[in-house]
């Protein structure tokens, strides 16, 4: 994807790398809106960075996605660019059932989330010159991390998902971009906006950037740091690399 002159919509952004995301790219020229559940941030978020579009939306209810959908699609029909950025991670433990309902959250919204806003903006960013749609996975869809089953699981849908859609849209003028992050200090987890394993979420969005600039027909963006989870398989060492990032951090990714 080009990095200025589009027009994107990043469900999932008030915080983390969302926000510092939709910042870098409104920082180079592009009309960002940001989407989220809390009126009252979506709102000081505006404040503070004047420009920057607001919408309420909650991911895990399809009609909110619906009504969001109408309501971006209405106020900038210029739309050609879909982040896919909603995501929660939390711990589990399958040895006990009192783990299903965490699964089927952490399912709902990193899975089928994704699956209705493509599904609500397809048809629209098929009408434009050039579109893209950003998915956002993870190191861990390639290298599991043993106490967040369900994420891994999700993340590793994801994965295949795009390179599904890549696919079927091949002959369209919409492009499909992974967003692959390792472990970034944000605060996805309890801790781990401290975690000296995590990259720094600055670092993070800069390395981020660059790869977007200089890498315009990139099917995957990863940085450095997440190449050791990403292609262990390949390598060959993929035991080593499950047995050292279950060693080193219990959350980090």
């Amino acid at each position: 994807m080009d990095i200025t002159g589009n027009t994107i919509f990043i469900p999932g952004s008030t915080s983390g790398i969302g926000l510092a995301l939709a910042l870098a790219l409104k920082a180079r020229g592009n009309t960002v809106i940001i989407g989220g559940r809390r009126t009252e941030l979506l709102r000081s978020l505006a404040a503070a960075h004047p420009g920057l579009g607001t919408v309420r939306i909650d991911t895990t209810d399809p009609a909110s996605i619906d009504a969001a959908a109408k309501e971006v699609l209405a106020d900038y029909p210029e739309l050609n660019v879909l982040v896919t950025m909603s995501g929660i991670m939390r711990v589990e433990n399958w040895r006990d059932p009192s783990f299903l309902p965490t699964a089927e959250a952490t399912m709902t919204t990193n899975v089928l989330g994704p699956i209705r806003l493509i599904a609500a903006f397809v048809e629209h960013l098929q009408t434009r010159p050039a579109a893209t749609i950003m998915t956002v996975s993870s190191g861990l869809a390639f290298t599991p991390l043993r106490v967040t089953p369900s994420y891994n699981a999700s993340k590793a849908a994801i994965h295949m998902l795009s390179e599904s859609l890549r696919l079927q849209l091949a002959d369209t003028t919409v492009g499909v971009v992974e967003l692959e992050p390792p472990s970034v200090q944000t605060d996805l987890m309890p801790g781990q906006a401290d975690n000296d394993h995590a990259q720094p979420l600055d670092e993070y969005i800069t390395e981020v950037m660059h790869l977007l600039e200089t890498q315009p027909d990139a099917r995957e963006i990863q940085v450095e740091r997440v190449k050791f989870l990403r292609y262990g398989e390949a390598r060959g060492d993929y035991d080593q690399v499950v047995a050292a990032l279950n060693a080193e951090d219990p959350h980090g990714h």
